[in-house]
């Protein structure tokens, strides 16, 4: 269990090193090729350093990587600010937004599906700017109004990828605690179901509700998030949100894990059809 970047330097190593395995090169080849000495080849790949743009394109390049999507995923990795894929929006918000937070919306922004569990709150890239204000303001204290503005900004502006080309695939299961719990009050709380109703007929939304009646569940021990990528596997992550940073789990058995819980939570919800009928029902006060 690490932070964000140590993880993407990781996963990025994990990836440049199978890449020259591909193309048939040790090491000490590779370094030659693109003029560096070994240990700076042995470093990246084993994620004990971080690799600059330019040097990635280098390896890239050497090792005869042509595939758009991946190169700039791997960009993405090495914090690259012009990789390419969705727009890097929120480096206008360096000044209000934690680490955290921007490695957590540029993994969402690079992502080709995102696989969420959700027990307390409405999933933010759903989530009314009205929901959004009364989530924030409840969740940090002592919040000037100018920068609790910026951060409802930004969680809206999250939201562009369900709409961009191609869309950010997402799956989400709710918690029946969450359409139930009133934030911000009832009139919030209806438009907010609305929102739910409307984003839940879009093609790249699925939304499932998990009925109280469902009694206790493999979410129970709280809400998580799978990121999964385009072109390779070998880079899904699980993000742990928790009250001030994020936690990424990386090994496969964690992604299995988790994939399986899912999958579990998935089959013990209401349909997508039964669960906008049953959101619809909360709403006429059922």
């Amino acid at each position: 269990m690490q932070n964000g970047p140590a993880v993407r330097r990781r996963k990025l190593g994990a990836e440049l090193r199978t890449l020259r395995t591909r193309a048939g090169f040790t090491s000490g080849e590779a370094a030659h090729l693109v003029g560096w000495h070994q240990s700076k080849v042995s470093r990246i790949e084993t994620g004990a350093s971080g690799v600059k743009p330019a040097d990635l394109r280098l390896l890239l390049d050497a090792y005869g990587v042509r595939d758009r999507h991946l190169r700039e995923l791997l960009l993405m990795l090495a914090g690259s600010e012009d990789a390419g894929g969705r727009n890097r929006w929120w480096h206008a918000y360096r000044g209000v937004l934690p680490p955290t937070y921007r490695d957590f919306i540029s993994l969402e922004s690079q992502a080709s599906t995102m696989r969420t569990l959700e027990t307390t709150v409405v999933p933010g890239l759903l989530q009314t700017a009205e929901y959004a204000r009364a989530v924030t303001r409840a969740a940090v204290k002592d919040l000037a109004e100018e920068r609790l503005d910026a951060l409802v900004e930004v969680r809206l502006a999250r939201q562009d990828v369900l709409r961009s080309n191609p869309p950010l695939k997402l799956s989400a299961v709710l918690d029946e605690a969450v359409l139930r719990r009133e934030v911000g009050g009832p009139r919030v709380m209806a438009r907010q179901r609305e929102r739910l109703l409307e984003a839940a007929h879009l093609p790249q939304v699925r939304l499932q509700v998990l009925p109280l009646t469902a009694g206790a569940h493999v979410g129970l021990t709280g809400p998580f998030v799978i990121f999964s990528f385009p072109s390779t596997s070998d880079l899904d992550v699980v993000v742990l949100d928790q009250l001030t940073s994020s936690l990424y789990l990386e090994r496969k058995e964690d992604l299995v894990a988790y994939t399986e819980a899912f999958n579990t939570l998935r089959r013990h919800a209401l349909s997508p059809e039964e669960s906008l009928d049953y959101i619809a029902g909360i709403g006429d006060g059922a």
